[in-house]
């Protein structure tokens, strides 16, 4: 397919997500960054986060777990993330949260996972002709720890990219390999313990690693906008950093290259390397 180019429009960062809190976790510092910089900044919510935790720790099908409040909670989250991140237009799909991996409602009716790719990608499509992306971040195909909205999110990001023909690169927020021991041992020295991941399957070998943005300016913004997603905060183990800590070990994301992303061996350190003469000149 011929690929979509243009010079009008101002460089835009479109980033997919599936949930209420994924933009902060995996790429806050990303966002605030590009924002500051006067990038347009465009974040994409799949999912209304309806199987996250209720107020108060409450489960799914546990007492005081109604979706209806929750997904109006997330949503007040969200915007606030997104105000404190500097993103400039947040758009939601709508669709039902899927659950983790292997629960039943992974194939319930109006599930985002169980939605057929060419229709859940519909909205996306209409989304990346409105906004022409230079640049468009989500998971890889593995969802990044394997959730079933993640590896959807990608799946349609892939789908929309084609349709539309854009030429759009594509980046997939990663952790290299090589770190997850000194992550794991500092999680422990601090007392916490760390989460469990396919060692396998979850992040990328340092070959793959095809940018790594330093986000340290913005690493409080960062965790301030994880914090406004405080329904979640069980689960969210990035609150139990001191902030120094915080600042180091989450301060720089790292991207794998999908499509469309620069060639080349050594990491970039601007997912715009190349881009930014167009709006200069």
């Amino acid at each position: 397919m011929t690929r979509v180019m243009r010079s009008d429009a101002p460089l835009t960062l479109m980033a997919v997500h599936a949930h209420p809190d994924d933009e902060a976790t995996s790429t806050g510092g990303t966002l605030a960054r590009y924002s500051a910089e006067g990038i347009r900044t465009v974040l994409v919510t799949c999912t209304n986060g309806e199987l996250g935790d209720a107020p108060g720790g409450a489960k799914p099908g546990q007492p005081g777990h109604d979706e209806a409040t929750l997904v109006a909670l997330r949503r007040r989250e969200l915007e606030e993330s997104c105000r404190v991140l500097g993103v400039r237009h947040l758009e939601l799909l709508g669709y039902h949260d899927s659950g983790m991996m292997g629960w039943p409602s992974n194939q319930e009716a109006g599930a985002f996972f169980a939605v057929p790719v060419e229709e859940a990608a519909a909205p996306l499509v209409t989304l990346m002709k409105r906004y022409t992306p230079d640049v468009v971040v989500t998971y890889d195909d593995y969802g990044f720890y394997g959730h079933p909205d993640h590896i959807q999110a990608h799946r349609i990001t892939v789908a929309a990219i084609e349709r539309v023909g854009s030429a759009a690169r594509l980046f997939f927020p990663t952790v290299r390999r090589s770190r997850l021991a000194g992550f794991r041992e500092h999680m422990l020295q601090l007392g916490m313990e760390p989460p469990t991941f396919d060692d396998e399957r979850f992040g990328s070998p340092d070959d793959a690693i095809a940018a790594i943005i330093d986000c340290r300016d913005h690493a409080e913004a960062k965790l301030a906008a994880v914090r406004a997603h405080s329904s979640q905060e069980e689960n969210l183990f990035f609150l139990r950093f001191p902030v120094a800590d915080f600042v180091e070990m989450f301060g720089i994301e790292e991207f794998a290259g999908g499509p469309g992303t620069t060639g080349g061996t050594a990491p970039v350190d601007d997912l715009f390397a190349g881009l930014r003469a167009r709006v200069a000149s």
